[in-house]
């Protein structure tokens, strides 16, 4: 099919290395930046980090890791049939969640809070940039892991646009032009994995019900109907894991169609008529958009949103605003690099880092000994 492959990121047009390589014999760029990053620390500890819910409920739900390799899965698949740059797409799914903070979004919406009592933000799309510019130290020649232009712009625009003059610090990555169609998918890629996948772990955890989301979700209702059909001797969860399989294929095949007509519609025929479109190419159709609305709002309403995963998130974003605030008092408390950081630049932000870098385990250990323990 390779519908698009005329809007095809064309590798000899990358804008390079901000510090200057020689040339792998056997990789493509995009390909040592995919391998760079996987080899990471803060690649590591997505393995640590909750998705939805919280470590010790069971051994089977998500976490941050194995989110990352589904939304990798379904961004190169989607990637290939188009034509697109498999390699970009990848290294951008597999890098799109390296700068969560521990305890999922309550995490980040909790270092946002206490940033903005210091005028400042916390985003995570912006901190896996740092991450992959400064925090990571694995190499002699530069700081950080030299990836190639694109995958940078792809880590801080993939999920939103850049204006001019937004942001001094963006202002190398294009601001008011659309990334590449590879660095367009990831968001979608991710809507998918997290939707379909919460669905599962909502129903293992008790939260939801076939019924629920049958009635929430009439193309469900009849994935479901189908199944019992087919397999009326098989029993209703593996029913519900054929019906959830072809949910995954519908939202997928979805965006594959919704970028092919968007792109048609556009008219556009090359990446860089991609970059001035004004708009994002990579959508859904109407209909497909809208299963994947309800999927959302019933997640939200009995998943996110029950009384269980809310007395996790008041609990997590308590003791993240008990230790951020611990540090600011008592900086000698932070490990001397973070110390040496601030000296450097304001603490609040180096207090940020430090705790956005925490797997929820390692938090638990530090908030511990810091808080719960007299300081020694």
């Amino acid at each position: 099919m390779r519908m698009l492959s005329r809007l095809r990121f064309p590798i000899a047009a990358s804008r390079g290395r901000r510090y200057p390589e020689p040339a792998h014999p056997y990789r493509n760029p995009f390909q040592r930046d995919r391998d760079r990053i996987i080899h990471t620390r803060a690649f590591r500890r997505l393995e640590a980090k909750t998705q939805v819910f919280p470590p010790g409920i069971s051994d089977h739900f998500r976490n941050r890791l194995t989110h990352t390799l589904e939304v990798a899965q379904i961004a190169r698949t989607v990637a290939g049939v188009l034509g697109l740059d498999e390699d970009l797409t990848e290294a951008l799914a597999l890098a799109h969640d390296i700068g969560h903070p521990p305890f999922a979004h309550a995490g980040e919406e909790e270092l946002d809070r206490q940033m903005l009592r210091h005028g400042d933000r916390f985003d995570h799309n912006l901190h896996a940039l740092h991450i992959v510019e400064r925090f990571e130290q694995r190499y002699v020649r530069f700081p950080g892991l030299n990836l190639s232009f694109e995958v940078r712009e792809g880590i801080v625009k993939h999920s939103r646009d850049v204006r001019t003059g937004e942001d001094a610090a963006l202002d190398e990555y294009l601001p008011g032009l659309q990334p590449p169609l590879e660095a367009q998918l990831i968001d979608l890629a991710d809507e998918i994995a997290y939707n379909t996948a919460d669905l599962d772990d909502g129903v293992s955890a008790g939260l939801l019900s076939l019924r629920q989301i049958g009635d929430a979700v009439p193309a469900m209702a009849e994935l479901l109907d189908t199944a019992a059909t087919q397999y009326p001797g098989a029993a209703e969860r593996t029913r519900f894991q054929e019906a959830l399989r072809q949910l995954i294929d519908l939202l997928v095949s979805g965006l594959i169609a919704g970028t092919a007509e968007a792109a048609r519609n556009a008219g556009v025929q090359s990446c860089e008529e991609v970059r001035g479109a004004g708009a994002r190419l990579a959508c859904f159709p109407p209909e497909t958009a809208e299963i994947n609305r309800q999927c959302k709002q019933l997640l939200h309403r009995l998943v996110y949103n029950s009384d269980a995963l809310l007395a996790e998130r008041r609990r997590s974003t308590a003791m993240i605003s008990e230790l951020f605030h611990l540090f600011l008092r008592q900086p000698e408390r932070l490990p001397a690099p973070y110390q040496e950081q601030a000296r450097e630049e304001p603490l609040h932000r180096v207090v940020c880092h430090y705790i956005a870098g925490m797997t929820d385990q390692y938090f638990a250990r530090v908030y511990e000994q810091n808080v719960s323990r007299p300081w020694r």
